[in-house]
């Protein structure tokens, strides 16, 4: 993989960037050595370095001065990423880490992550000059910070961040930037640290005392604790794990849905929105993929973080999504002063999902703790109120309209895969109806389980379709159908089922890639998997090993993926990485090899 030198924002692609996390912020550094994108201290937080949303908005780059080539990979089984460029002078390594706490191992990695942004150059072959250059801008971009040198480095403070970077070489303060140039031979090293710490109060963070290696250590402790993954495809599972991991915001254990905000569906469009949230959408395939590539810890911490989260639920509307540490209020607003990803505006702070109604989370929450029931042991008296509140609201709305899993902003609809997921709350609250206490409604949940079933076999089916279609009388084909086998509401044996996984291979497959409905631009990765799925629960691993490898092929080099990809050029789109692109490529993987492909490992149904 080759880049040349241009370092025009305008000239990036999402599948140009790394990813790094301590579980606690991201950042995102692209293949030309520049730092665009990291949020800190938290995931959500407004970033200080956000070259990615506006030219103005903050970076660090560190890169050769003269024309180069680069190529990249993590090391080992880590988030730390080394970049090798190539010039005609020389060959240097640059390794980018966002720093783990020193001697932090296993599962503890991330509770005390330091807030250190790590960059380390070591010149491979002949000399070559670096340039350097740190540009932070905080808030997004809206505050320039004042610049002062300091021994060993550089202090930069504007509104609530105060930014200090160390190196082992001379940095130089102008033009509301840090700058240096310097040259390395073969042989020689030169360090970088960034540190975070609030403008007041206590310092927090130093660059002192945390070091790549160490990182790397924990991350790779971490993976050595979860490798009981033995299927196909297992270096592909194993680095979506890593993934996840990086996008859970340890102290918590919430993970998001990605690490970046307004990432567009279409290059130039306005389908751009915020999403480093917790969606309750994803934590039942969240906790299966987790299951499968990582250990039953991971996703107990998830539903403690729900638990948590959710409070006393009476009748208020039942929140889909949450801050990462049970934030409730994500309301949304335009950052009106920065141009968007390649001029793909507008850009979003907040996600106003969060005041929609979802029923299809009633399902995704009661499936994971059914999942999870043997992990989980006695439910507290918090937990068991939540999974009866929100089996009772499966059976008081599932006649409902809503807004449905795209969360649609017209109108609410009849939503097929909204009734399913009604139909998984209730037949998953029956089955744990003995451990819910003197408070569950067994007989209630199971007469309404059976309603909702016989809602969707009438009024979902379309006979000019021929197909399961996206909502009850409709005649349009949705890929969130494919969902019906995957939570059993119909095995993909169904005469109906294989019709609908037919309808929606021809009607939506384009390119190798699965849209959520017709006119949808963008192929959607995990309906891409679901469909890989449900093919190999119907018996036609041949055709779903095809969908997998053609979805699979377009991660970038690191094996990342987005939220979409461009049917028509391949291109990567969407927040980045995203989850559920990841957790819908594990599932898929196993689900070829349950399907006779190899590998042994089991989930129950």
């Amino acid at each position: 993989m080759t880049a040349s030198t241009p370092p025009a924002v305008e000239r990036a692609a999402i599948a140009d960037y790394a990813f790094l996390s301590d579980c606690h912020s991201a950042a995102l550094v692209d293949r030309a050595g520049s730092v665009d994108w990291w949020c800190v201290p938290r995931f959500d937080s407004p970033s200080v370095l956000g070259r990615l949303l506006g030219a103005e908005a903050g970076h660090w780059s560190l890169r050769p001065a003269s024309d180069f080539t680069s190529e990249r990979h993590y090391v080992g089984d880590s988030l730390v990423v080394r970049t090798l460029f190539r010039t005609p002078g020389g060959d240097v390594a640059v390794t980018d880490a966002l720093a783990l706490a020193s001697g932090a191992r296993g599962h503890d990695i991330g509770l005390n992550s330091p807030h250190v942004l790590l960059r380390r150059i070591e010149g491979v072959s002949g000399v070559v000059t670096m340039q350097f250059e740190l540009a932070p801008r905080m808030e997004y971009g809206r505050t320039e910070p004042h610049l002062s040198a300091l021994d060993g480095g550089v202090q930069a403070e504007g509104g609530p961040v105060r930014l200090r970077c160390t190196g082992s070489v001379q940095l130089n303060c102008s033009d509301a930037a840090v700058r240096s140039h310097f040259s390395i031979a073969a042989g020689e090293t030169v360090e970088f640290g960034l540190s975070y710490q609030p403008s007041y109060g206590s310092p927090v963070a130093s660059a002192e005392g945390v070091s790549i290696e160490d990182t790397v250590a924990g991350w790779e402790s971490w993976s050595a604790l979860h490798t009981s993954y033995d299927g196909p495809h297992q270096d592909l599972v194993r680095r979506s794990a890593l993934v996840l991991q990086g996008l859970t915001f340890r102290p918590s254990g919430a993970m998001l849905a990605a690490a970046t905000t307004s990432l567009p569906e279409v290059l130039g469009g306005e389908l751009n929105f915020d999403y480093r949230y917790a969606w309750l959408r994803d934590l039942s395939l969240t906790v299966r993929a987790l299951w499968l590539a990582a250990c039953p810890d991971e996703p107990a911490r998830m539903f403690d973080w729900l638990s948590r989260s959710a409070g006393h639920v009476r009748h208020e509307l039942i929140q889909i999504m949450y801050g990462v540490e049970g934030e409730r209020d994500l309301s949304e607003h335009v950052l009106e002063h920065l141009s968007g990803f390649r001029g793909s505006a507008p850009v979003r702070v907040g996600n106003a999902a969060w005041e929609q109604k979802q029923l299809d989370v009633l399902g995704e929450v009661l499936d994971a703790v059914h999942l999870l029931r043997d992990e989980l042991g006695e439910l507290t008296p918090p937990t068991r109120q939540l999974l009866v509140a929100l089996a009772d609201r499966a059976v008081e709305s599932w006649q409902d309209q809503d807004a449905g899993m795209w969360e649609a902003r017209d109108a609410q609809r009849h939503y097929v895969s909204s009734k399913v997921m009604c139909w998984v709350a209730l037949d998953r609250a029956t089955k744990l109806a003995s451990v819910l206490g003197a408070e569950a409604h067994a007989d209630k949940w199971a007469t309404g389980r059976d309603e909702v079933r016989a809602a969707v076999l009438g009024r979902a089916w379309s006979e000019r379709a021929q197909a399961f279609a996206g909502a009850f009388e409709s005649d349009e084909l949705d890929a969130s159908v494919l969902m019906l086998p995957l939570v059993g509401f119909l095995p993909a044996t169904d005469d109906r089922m294989r019709a609908t996984i037919y309808a929606v291979e021809q009607g939506l497959g384009k390119s190798g890639l699965v849209r959520r409905w017709a006119d949808d631009p963008s192929g959607f990765l995990i309906c891409t998997y679901w469909l890989v799925e449900c093919l190999a629960l119907a018996g036609d691993q041949e055709r779903a090993e095809l969908w997998f490898a053609s979805a699979t092929a377009h991660a970038n080099d690191l094996g990342l993926l987005s939220e979409e990809a461009d049917p028509d050029t391949g291109e990567l789109l969407g927040n980045f990485p995203q989850a559920f692109s990841h957790v819908g490529l594990i599932n898929a993987a196993w689900r070829l090899g349950q399907a006779g492909f190899s590998g042994s490992a089991h989930v129950e149904e």
